[in-house]
């Protein structure tokens, strides 16, 4: 084969893929082999680094032997990876101190509760909310970075799942990882900084702007490392930061596969996935449907203060020009599907779910809040938990799996609906991509509940693609946005077509549902 292409891993929590794909973003050949977990006690989720990148070698060696292509005919390629999972090496010996600790990981639940309740982040709180106070007063004020910053000051919190807890714990924790720190030889990095690490032999320390303004430790107001934000855990101390580069542009070469292959992406999954529904223009959504379900906005060229505890983070930065995002997260979207099938049995499959879904005219007013963690945004209450509301002797299956299906699109229009406040922008359509948008009831609904059009893409698995796009702009093979706008194909788009008066009636049923499952636990 004669025609060059561009290579990509996507490293998630439970699984690595390496894909190639042609010119036209087409797929040539694919890979996939599970990461395993390591759960040392409960509430801790860890990984093994060595094992993260020994499998994303092995999946893109047997991806390039399937396609039949050398790694001299691979032109560029792009990381996508999993947020905020992070480690400490030594830079001498490239040796892992510990584990990963992963986004999932709650360790540090009580520090963060402790520094949470400090007179620090209790005088944040109550200045940023006397200054939203006066903002609301004048749209000026709300628009100035300082403003912003305040704001989102005001609901700022801190977090487990922050990178800049998991560096405190592995500090203090593991045995002579301090001493190492203060001598200098301890690298700190999340998993696309590990992997372009020991991909370029240890030439390059970075990661991109999409990934550190996840971390917890990254200002996206002023563009750089916060030293407010790590101050609470005495951080950064004597780590060795990565160096911040544009999401598309040179980040070394590996000779980890015979020939030189340049590196010209990296980028977190779900900004990897926003820019791979091409949603480049302000107020443009995306909905990424999987386990949990990630909704993320292009805000533009500045950030977003957020009065629902929704962190303003960096899409991307290419060519100078930084592009920002707001994003809700919600915990339970596919895993309640799972739920259905694994702990209840009431379907055998999670695709049996659309067929008893549309067996059946309505949910008989059976209301589902899938709860199991607690709620995120817009609610922000952990100790929220999951409620089956509105049975009757005459509920059937069927009424209780529609209205877990529901639920999903239900979270999607609270989250919505909070970005709009946010951001003053009327969300008009939405890209639905990830695994659980394959279900047609689920889409339907979801545009009926929010009254929007929602885009299938004849491409489900957004995230990959994106890391794909990026690498090749950075590579000269796709002008953006022109060439990507002209490769996105829509494969389904679903029109609202429900009568505002059922949606007005079935949407206070939520919220009446959700009032009786929060405060639970």
């Amino acid at each position: 084969m004669s025609e060059d292409f561009i290579l990509v891993n996507d490293v998630g929590t439970t699984g690595t893929r390496a894909i190639i794909y042609d010119r036209n973003a087409g797929v040539i050949a694919e890979s996939y082999s599970e990461l395993p977990q390591v759960f040392p006690k409960p509430g801790w989720t860890e990984q093994d680094p060595v094992g993260i990148y020994e499998k994303c070698v092995e999946v893109t060696r047997e991806a390039l032997k399937s396609a039949g292509v050398g790694p001299e005919q691979i032109l560029a390629m792009g990381i996508a990876t999993q947020r905020t999972t992070s480690m400490l090496w030594d830079r001498n010996t490239g040796e892992p101190v510990y584990n990963a600790i992963t986004w999932q990981d709650t360790r540090m639940s009580d520090e963060c509760e402790r520094i949470n309740r400090s007179l620090y982040f209790k005088s944040l709180h109550v200045i940023g909310g006397a200054f939203q106070g006066v903002a609301s007063l004048s749209k000026s004020l709300k628009r100035n970075a300082l403003g912003k910053m305040l704001i989102t000051a005001a609901h700022f919190t801190i977090t487990p799942a922050m990178s800049s807890a998991h560096a405190r714990w592995l500090l203090d924790n593991v045995e002579g990882a301090a001493e190492k720190a203060r001598a200098g030889d301890l690298l700190f990095g999340t998993v696309d900084t590990w992997l372009l690490w020991n991909y370029t032999g240890g030439k390059t320390h970075a990661t991109d702007f999409s990934n550190v303004s996840a971390t917890g430790m990254y200002d996206p107001f002023q563009m750089k490392w916060s030293t407010e934000l790590m101050k609470p855990f005495k951080l950064p101390g004597d780590l060795v930061l990565p160096e911040i580069r544009e999401t598309s542009g040179d980040f070394g070469t590996t000779d980890v596969f015979g020939h030189p292959i340049p590196i010209k992406c990296v980028v977190a999954d779900q900004q990897a996935a926003l820019f791979g529904e091409a949603c480049f223009e302000v107020g443009s959504v995306k909905c990424t449907n999987g386990t949990g379900t990630f909704i993320d906005m292009n805000t533009g060229d500045e950030p977003v203060a957020s009065v629902h505890k929704m962190t303003p983070m960096i899409a991307w930065k290419m060519r100078g020009e930084t592009t920002y995002m707001l994003e809700g997260i919600i915990s339970s979207a596919g895993s309640s599907i799972q739920f259905l099938r694994d702990n209840l049995k009431l379907i055998k499959e999670a695709a049996e779910s659309e067929s008893l879904a549309l067996s059946t005219d309505d949910t008989g007013g059976v209301y589902v809040v899938p709860a199991f963690t607690g709620l995120s945004a817009p609610y922000w209450d952990p100790f929220a938990r999951g409620t089956v509301i509105g049975l009757t002797r005459a509920t059937t299956r069927e009424q209780v799996v529609r209205a877990t299906l529901e639920s999903i699109a239900y979270q999607c229009k609270d989250v919505v609906a909070a970005m709009e406040k946010d951001t003053g922008i009327r969300v008009c359509d939405i890209k639905a991509d990830g695994g659980a948008s394959q279900n047609d009831f689920l889409l339907q609904f979801l545009a009926d509940i929010l009254d929007t059009d929602v885009e299938r893409p004849e491409i489900l698995e957004a995230t990959a693609l994106g890391a794909a796009y990026f690498a090749g702009i950075a590579a000269g093979i796709w002008e953006f946005p022109d060439d990507i706008l002209r490769i996105r194909g829509v494969e389904r788009e679903f029109k609202p077509d429900m009568p505002s008066e059922t949606r007005g009636s079935l949407y206070a049923g939520w919220k009446k549902a959700v009032g009786r499952a929060q405060h639970w636990a």
